[in-house]
């Protein structure tokens, strides 16, 4: 008898991708792409690389399970898994969701409301809710399935009828469903491929739903009657112009129903009335290159009128107001004027007052606007304390409330729901996100700094880090970014951070050009042709937090993820001494193929925010100088730890898998670089809430060891 082989614990190589040079030849320059062959995630060949570097991936971080399943636990015993929302009014009913301990999808859940009370009701974590619905149980739903999405969640008017959609790959094409709230039964109405949401009618026969054409655009608007196959669904608009993208809702007031095309720089709307769903939509201002509006439905002084917010000579956006009926530009009146620097955000209107969602000198406000008999008050901030904030409205659905929904939070103030009424202007708090085990807001810190970036733009940081955390230079710190599409990432408290901060590491926020975080200047100053700009802010913002004291290069990780993912190529090429580690989530450092080819996902819609490489050269040949994958050179470069998901179809998984293959074969240097690929999952990652704490576990204690931060976490006031 032979023995039993033995295992051994010998290190694995890094897998090498084979090189299958191909040529890509745009504007008399050619480029060699030895790594396009990833592209075909169905060749086995394809798969198996992946697998093999998830296998390596797995070894060269066995070293941190303990870690990382410290840092799963510390999520979760902080976070209050048996727990429910804040409860919503709409109509008859207060709706809200709830977790379940174990469970690791919500349940949607109504109740019913008493006639004109706009108090929530108070209800318990895991206390039995009088009179309870349960709409829909996520876990029921995602039963045997390696993935879950919910889309569409959508309650006809007078409640009686509910449309979800559902995902259980990660690719974004849903399933459309109508569930019987009466009778608790399924109706023979289901809708395959459908972009996730869905918009019921006033009289509750019909549904409008959007798909995607084959470059995942939005671009068919449909409506579904209730009871009739989906193979006699009409077309009610087309939007044949392959830089726009089209979306459909129904106004707050329940009047109409928009249908609204946009592309990065320009909005057109059509109307049509919600309790006439076969009418035919009408335009209401012809689109115009550059001139973005949205439109809101408000009745003032008795009369139905739009509320217009618009861009038309007003860079930062003005508020006008025009009749329904004939909403021409030339019909626009201001109701706010344009004023440079406080960019006027959204505007939602109810029967007794607008709100007005903006921001100004890289912070959020909320104002309020009364209205009255005589038309307009005079509007007044909703104030808060803290000096870095971050508000906004959310759950005001219904057009007669008195009160505003507000979601606030901040670097150490974990998420709270207000409502503030605005009849007596009282602010209650309804609900505090609970972090358990004794968190106290008063053992951290936040602050807000600015760094100057080469061509003297001051650029704002938002830091959070332990009380007391001395400025030494010996602190490891995370340093996030994104910086693109007028996204800001606005300061905001997080579970899962605590896990960083009380093992010492400083994070910061890296407010760069490209986002909206001060107005719409600094995106314009952040695309295009001024894309390097987000590049140059954010290694600035890390030389400031170095330069301050804060941290050092060799204990400062980067991260960044989708287009934050550029840019956390781009600054590893650009600046690869200010970082020993770089963390890219589902990122897009493949830049320059993708917005080459106009049959990808997304790419047409795309070229207003990037610029057109296919058709001018010299945009081609700036986005050829930055594109991460491209400009890999032989040097020193940080760790690099890239996350990717296998069904994503924002980002495709082939992007990181070519750059990480390209760093591999290129780079100088002993640093390890790692690809990630979730098998089965989409752009947003594991879709339950265990296996994304699992996940955010896996990539937080690559930081803590990359950063060079104690394993284990301090005692308070250490």
């Amino acid at each position: 008898m032979t023995d039993a082989p033995v295992a051994t614990s010998a290190r694995l190589a890094p897998p090498v991708a084979k090189e299958v040079p191909q040529e890509r030849v745009h504007h008399g320059d050619m480029f060699v792409d030895p790594y396009e062959w990833l592209r075909d995630k169905d060749d086995a060949e394809t798969v198996a690389y992946l697998e093999a570097e998830n296998t390596f991936t797995k070894q060269q971080t066995g070293h941190l399970e303990q870690l990382q399943e410290q840092i799963f636990t510390e999520i979760k015993t902080r976070t209050q898994e048996t727990d429910l929302s804040v409860p919503t009014r709409v109509g008859d009913w207060w709706y809200y969701s709830r977790t379940v301990e174990g469970q690791q999808y919500s349940l949607h859940c109504r109740t019913a409301a008493g006639a004109g009370d706009w108090t929530p009701p108070t209800l318990e974590a895991g206390v039995d809710v009088p009179g309870e619905e349960v709409l829909l149980d996520g876990n029921a739903l995602a039963d045997g399935k390696e993935f879950f999405s919910l889309g569409a969640f959508s309650a006809s008017i007078d409640g009686t009828l509910l449309a979800f959609s559902t995902d259980f790959v990660g690719d974004e094409r849903y399933t459309l469903q109508v569930k019987d709230l009466r009778t608790g039964q399924l109706l023979p109405d289901v809708v395959e491929g459908t972009l996730g949401g869905a918009t019921w009618d006033l009289t509750g026969s019909t549904l409008f739903y959007t798909t995607v054409d084959d470059a995942w655009r939005p671009h068919k608007v449909w409506r579904h009657a209730l009871g009739t196959p989906a193979t006699d669904d009409v077309v009610v608009f087309e939007e044949t112009d392959e830089r726009y993208w089209l979306s459909a809702g129904r106004t707050r007031s329940d009047r109409f129903v928009f249908l609204v095309s946009g592309s990065k720089t320009t909005t057109e709307y059509r109307v049509l009335d919600a309790d006439d769903p076969t009418g035919e939509p009408r335009v209401v201002a012809p689109r115009r290159q550059g001139v973005e509006y949205h439109l809101e439905h408000a009745v003032i002084q008795g009369e139905d009128r739009f509320l217009v917010l618009h861009n038309e000579n007003a860079l930062d956006f003005e508020l006008a107001e025009a009749p329904v009926d004939d909403a021409a530009p030339e019909r626009w009146t201001p109701v706010i004027s344009h004023s440079p620097g406080t960019r006027l955000e959204d505007v939602e209107a109810f029967r007794t007052h607008l709100v007005v969602s903006q921001r100004r000198n890289g912070r959020t406000e909320v104002r309020v606007l009364p209205l009255s008999d005589d038309g307009y008050g005079e509007s007044y901030p909703i104030e808060f304390d803290e000096p870095i904030y971050t508000v906004g409205t959310g759950g005001n659905p219904d057009f007669e409330q008195p009160t505003i929904r507000l979601g606030y939070t901040s670097m150490v103030t974990p998420a709270s729901v207000y409502d503030f009424d605005v009849r007596t202007r009282e602010r209650t708090l309804r609900k505090q996100t609970p972090v358990l085990g004794g968190y106290d807001p008063n053992d951290y810190e936040q602050y807000r700094e600015w760094a100057t970036a080469p061509d003297g733009t001051e650029v704002p940081i938002s830091i959070v880090c332990r009380k007391g955390t001395p400025r030494d230079g010996r602190n490891p710190a995370l340093i996030y970014g994104y910086g693109s599409y007028e996204m800001s990432m606005d300061p905001a408290f997080g579970i899962p951070r605590l896990s960083l901060l009380d093992r010492g590491v400083v994070v910061a926020i890296a407010h760069v050009r490209g986002g909206g975080e001060m107005g719409r200047r600094w995106y314009d100053e952040g695309k295009v042709l001024q894309k390097k700009n987000t590049f140059t802010d954010f290694v600035a913002c890390a030389q400031h937090l170095t330069e301050s004291g804060w941290t050092a290069p060799d204990h400062l990780v980067a991260h960044g993820g989708s287009a934050g993912g550029l840019l956390m190529g781009a600054v590893a090429n650009l600046a690869p001494e200010a970082f020993t580690g770089i963390l890219a989530e589902v990122p897009f450092v493949d830049a320059l193929t993708s917005i080459l080819d106009p049959s990808l996902p997304l790419t047409v819609i795309e070229w207003e925010e990037w610029g057109d490489p296919l058709h001018d050269p010299d945009v081609y040949a700036y986005m050829k100088s930055y594109s991460p994958y491209e400009n890999v050179e032989a040097k020193d470069y940080p760790a690099v730890l890239a996350i990717t998901s296998l069904n994503d179809t924002r980002v495709l998984y082939v992007e990181p898998a070519k750059w990480v293959a390209r760093l591999r074969a290129t780079a100088t240097g002993d640093a390890p670089v790692l690809l990630k690929t979730e098998m089965e999952a989409g752009h947003g990652g594991r879709s339950g809430r265990y296996d994304a704490w699992r996940e955010r576990a896996f990539s937080y204690a690559w930081v803590v060891d990359t950063a060079g931060a104690a394993h284990e976490t301090s005692p308070k006031g250490s």
